[in-house]
């Protein structure tokens, strides 16, 4: 198993040679085949159609939102997944003048069509032209992340890519859809300074909430069962990281609180009796953002006084907002959020069923884990 690599980003090849890479026939993706299984294999490389571009994909993030559709066998094979991609674009369409072969650029695999009943409202995740993904490397269009090269649609093009600066890695250039989510929530349930905040789970989604409520000033005290997590979570702005499974989660919000309970909690982990914990461990009148119980197999039970009676306000948040994508991008590009510091492993596409596994199964230092499909160890 790869540890983290430490070397300097990786040089950003010239127009050129992006160019050039463009020529070839035949490319490496991670293919689902269906009853969880995935295979490295050749496949054809995608080409620009009209307002289309070609990404080279220079680094991808494993997201649990894929692992899901994989290991449950959500959707029907064959697929490639992967959406958290940053790469160089090796060529474009009829009609694309914003970008050029050689631009560094990270693309939303789902934008709106700002039109509709949803979009209106702001309610971006419900719209179905989000719904619909605008990226493919390949079959039926699922990101593409997984492979070495992705087209990227017409209407993504359009609003949905962003120009990587010099400087930036594409490692950490693929922090900003996660980032996007992630802000999109708290956006949306808007903690004060102030205020003091749960944030349960401490994975790279729970520790991007931490790092942004240290850049707001606003107190955050976390829970997760890995020692190396909490630690990381404590360096990276809060006030306090306690183990669920042995520490009275509760006795310590209250004791920081007055009494009362913590004012927001963010639900960054999927666990039995989770839930249950946020409420006990919130005050009357606080907010609770469900943000991992993406599975319609989860379930989850609550009293009803604690909602009704103490005012809570139980609310789930899903996915990016287009009205973030730039905000996301500055965040991530500036350095304001050292996201880099959450990668634990740098995956060649070969080795990507185990960066899979560890994932789905943490060992105690793994965080982030990104696949670079263009470094091959075999």
């Amino acid at each position: 198993m790869q540890t983290v690599d430490s070397s300097a980003p990786r040089r950003a090849k010239t127009q050129d040679e992006a160019s050039a890479s463009c020529v070839v026939e035949t490319m490496l993706a991670a293919v689902y085949q269906g009853e969880s299984k995935v295979s490295v294999e050749r496949v054809g490389t995608p080409r620009a159609g009209h307002g289309e571009i070609v990404v080279r994909v220079e680094a991808c993030g494993i997201c649990h939102t894929d692992l899901k559709k994989i290991q449950y066998d959500l959707l029907p094979a064959p697929r490639i997944y992967g959406h958290e991609t940053a790469g160089v674009v090796v060529e474009v369409g009829e009609e694309v003048t914003r970008f050029q072969p050689g631009d560094r650029v990270v693309a939303f695999h789902h934008i709106p069509c700002m039109a509709c009943f949803y979009c209106k409202r702001k309610l971006y995740a419900q719209c179905p032209v989000y719904k619909k993904v605008g990226i493919t490397a390949g079959y039926e269009p699922a990101g593409g992340g997984f492979a070495q090269y992705i087209r990227v649609m017409d209407w993504i093009v359009e609003r949905g890519v962003e120009k990587i600066p010099e400087g930036v890695s594409f490692d950490a250039a693929s922090f900003v859809e996660p980032l996007n989510t992630v802000l999109k929530a708290v956006e949306e349930v808007n903690p004060h300074r102030g205020d003091v905040v749960l944030v349960q789970g401490q994975g790279p989604i729970g520790l991007l909430f931490t790092m942004l409520m240290k850049h707001r000033g606003i107190r955050a005290v976390t829970t997760d069962t890995l020692p190396y997590r909490r630690a990381l979570s404590v360096d990276l702005g809060a006030d306090a990281s306690l183990d669920p499974l042995h520490e009275d989660v509760q006795a310590e919000l209250f004791a920081r609180t007055g009494n009362r309970g913590a004012d927001v909690v963010f639900v960054a982990a999927s666990a039995p009796g989770i839930i249950e914990q946020a409420v006990s461990a919130s005050r009357p009148g606080s907010k609770i953002c469900l943000f991992a119980q993406t599975s319609d197999k989860e379930r989850i039970e609550v009293s009803g006084a604690a909602v009704c009676k103490d005012e809570r306000m139980l609310l789930g948040c899903y996915s990016a907002s287009v009205d973030l994508q730039k905000e996301s991008a500055r965040l991530v590009f500036s350095g304001d959020l050292p996201v880099e510091r959450l990668i634990s492993h740098r995956m060649p596409l070969d080795q990507i069923m185990s960066g899979f596994d560890l994932a789905l199964h943490p060992d105690g230092q793994s965080l982030k884990i990104i696949v670079q499909p263009q470094r091959w160890s075999k």
